[in-house]
């Protein structure tokens, strides 16, 4: 449970910078539309019902860059200019590959493996809980770990960024309640489509970093708040000193950005608190002295 509000409030600071921040300058025009990005997407949310009820994010991005546009904060001008038919840049040649064993290269990225495999377990409790089912079991942990790594393989050796899940995407399972594989096959398919539609690409890009931080707002909040259900759920007791330093632990540890730092070996907030979260479980009573 408060690995996932880490994971959760670890992203607060992104959503406000994109929020409030302009050329790295306070800017009250940008919190402005942020604000009303995120209040009309939980009026949305709230009071819609039917098949509305299911894309409040999606109203919400709509309403926010209306709203951004009309006090001109957004560039137009790469929209107007963007074709409608565009092919993505796709470039394709032959490499002569020469096999060469770089373990510095290989030190400074494996820890990130870590990172990634916290974060999804976080993810998959999340889902469980959403969803009512365990994926823990079926389809099991280590097939999901393998696609996630195996997709992350993929796309390097094509030239993409790295892959994983994502808690954007899961605070939309949360709000909608739309737990379907073909939804989600399918949103993936209209991207693919959409790529290749220049004028929709330029508009997505187009969208101002405030609408993105308003709904961030929501969609990072929703996933701290499943891990404080997690904890409700269990009745966790917190009269139990243990309980309370554990979660102080990890909250601190997460949310305050600490890393462990040896070499070119990192390990990052999230991984951190959870090895220390995961330690003090084992090793700590049920109760203290002063409690039995």
């Amino acid at each position: 449970g408060p690995i996932i509000v880490v994971i959760g409030l670890s992203l607060a600071t992104t959503a406000a910078n994109d929020a409030m921040l302009h050329n790295s300058h306070y800017d009250l025009k940008y919190f402005a539309v942020a604000i009303f990005t995120l209040l009309i997407t939980i009026i949305f949310n709230m009071y819609l019902k039917g098949f509305p009820s299911m894309i409040p994010v999606l109203l919400g991005i709509i309403a926010g860059y209306v709203l951004a546009v009309i006090v001109g904060i957004v560039d137009l001008q790469t929209v107007a200019a963007a074709k409608w038919f565009s092919l993505p840049a796709f470039d394709a040649m032959f490499i002569n590959y020469h096999f060469k064993w770089y373990p510095a290269a290989i030190i400074g990225m494996a820890p990130i493996a870590f990172v990634t495999m916290t974060e999804h377990m976080g993810h998959i409790m999340v889902l469980n809980k959403l969803t009512k089912r365990n994926f823990f079991k079926d389809p099991g942990l280590h097939r999901t770990l393998f696609g996630d790594g195996l997709s992350s393989i993929i796309a390097g050796f094509v030239g993409g960024p790295p892959t994983t899940s994502y808690g954007e995407n899961i605070g939309v399972l949360a709000m909608t309640k739309v737990h379907s594989v073909w939804v989600l096959g399918g949103a993936a398919l209209f991207a693919i489509i959409f790529s290749f539609v220049g004028k929709i690409s330029a508009m997505i890009q187009s969208v101002p970093t405030p609408v993105i931080g308003g709904i961030s707002f929501l969609l990072f909040g929703m996933i701290a708040a499943n891990g404080l259900r997690i904890l409700v759920d269990n009745h966790v007791n917190y009269e139990l000193k243990r309980n309370l330093v554990i979660t102080s632990v990890i909250l601190v540890i997460g949310i305050g950005g600490t890393y462990l730092q040896l070499g070119k070996f990192q390990l990052t907030s999230i991984a951190l608190a959870t090895v220390f979260g995961i330690v003090l479980n084992l090793i700590l009573p049920e109760k203290a002295s002063s409690e039995k």
